[in-house]
């Protein structure tokens, strides 16, 4: 990526029903909304769907609740396909994290056993990676990933960690806090090699990877809805062809328990399942206003083109290139190195998102990857090249007086 203004300008999305697309979602038009990654954003044709069916669950809650189930089995063979996967093979659960709990949950290990995480993966099912070691003994190693690491480098670094005390390896299909693709097909089969399991983190691959739950090759795979395919939020998927995923259960008993998997997860008493249901609809709006297809490359195009905008301005205040190689780039989602002294850890991350948002009204993404600070810009349809102008104007002077203040420290 060349952080210098070369390629055309991208338009402004248009739908097929003939309106911008940042007029199909009820974002605060005050705010610069470049962090689609972390929480996602529902059209609001979607809301508008949601909230019938709560409608609906109020107007009736004795009508609604018995019969919800069979909408949350309608729905998951509806989507299913989305991700590659077939309905009798996937479970709707709250989110990625939910999924990896149930995952977690059902395995046992005995002591000395290992664990393999990297070191791009997400905190909070690392987290649960090492409770589950902590309950049987056993322990987790870290595989280090070079940030530009090819596809074959990183195959590489998990051949050479993976030994035969190696029971499972939890990898992310698309890395959070770096934005890029992982082989994850490729590790499955070295794995596989070597006796163990594989548990993939799909958690923004749904949507950025077609048929993501397929290709991804794992005995496990998980991944939300609720990030680029505009589902609701707390809309997940859990996907798998294990032969023993009957061990799978939902985190919260209820009366579907003795159901089978994935049956047993449409069953979940009175939990607002309305996300579940209304997620066909999002996946649908976007295929009928734009096409996925279309959707990766356009953005694709507005993230090159953000990237450009926004490293030219920043790239004068940065000693090394602030243009980030990630080695396998996904198509939404860029990295750009921030000044000296900005993002050296989680906490300095966030403090700086929480800072543009109360001081410049913009929603942004930084990341710490070995005491370094990155921005993690994430695109849309939804996305303007004037967003980008406004990041430039109102919150690179924020991030370079931040950076200014460190320095006097």
């Amino acid at each position: 990526m060349d952080p210098t203004r070369t390629a055309p300008v991208p338009l402004p999305v248009r739908l097929a029903s003939g309106g911008p697309a940042r007029d199909a979602w009820p974002l605060d038009q005050k705010i610069v909304h470049l962090n689609h990654g972390s929480f996602g954003a529902v059209p609001t044709e979607v809301v508008r769907h949601q909230d019938e069916l709560r409608r609906q669950a109020d107007l009736s809650p004795v009508a609604w609740f018995p019969r919800a189930p069979e909408l949350v089995a309608a729905a998951r063979h509806e989507v299913a396909p989305f991700v590659g996967a077939r309905a009798e093979h996937t479970a709707f659960v709250p989110n990625a994290s939910a999924a990896a709990t149930v995952v977690l949950n059902a395995l046992r290990l005995e002591p000395g056993d290992e664990i393999l995480v990297s070191d791009h993966g997400y905190g909070a099912i690392t987290m649960g990676a090492h409770r589950l070691a902590r309950r049987f003994g056993a322990r987790v190693r870290t595989v280090s990933v070079p940030l530009a690491a090819t596809a074959d480098e990183v195959v590489d670094q998990f051949r050479a960690e993976l030994t035969d005390a190696v029971r499972l390896v939890v990898v992310d299909q698309i890395t959070s806090p770096t934005a890029r693709l992982l082989p994850t097909a490729r590790i499955t089969e070295l794995a596989h090699e070597r006796g163990a399991r594989v548990l993939v983190d799909g958690a923004h691959a749904a949507g950025l990877v077609e048929d993501a739950a397929a290709v991804a090759g794992a005995d496990w795979w998980f991944g939300n809805l609720h990030k680029w395919p505009c589902a609701p939020r707390g809309t997940a998927l859990l996907v798998t062809e294990a032969t023993d995923r009957d061990d799978l259960w939902p985190l919260i008993d209820s009366w579907g328990a003795e159901e089978r998997y994935p049956e047993r997860f449409d069953r979940q008493g009175t939990l607002d399942t309305t996300s579940y249901i209304a997620s066909p609809r999002a996946i649908e709006f976007i295929e009928r206003e734009y096409g996925w297809a279309r959707t990766r490359e356009t953005m694709a195009a507005l993230a090159d083109h953000g990237a450009a905008v926004i490293g030219a301005a920043l790239q004068p205040h940065v000693d090394a290139p602030v243009a980030t190689d990630v080695g396998l780039p996904v198509v939404s989602m860029r990295l750009l190195r921030l000044p000296e002294g900005l993002g050296r850890d989680r906490r300095d991350a966030d403090e700086l998102r929480r800072r543009l948002l109360d001081l410049a009204g913009v929603e942004s993404a930084f990341t710490s990857i070995g005491g370094v600070g990155y921005l993690r810009l994430s695109v849309h349809l939804y996305t303007e090249p004037r967003d980008f102008d406004a990041f430039v104007e109102r919150a690179v002077p924020q991030i370079l007086a931040f950076a200014d203040e460190r320095r006097r420290r």
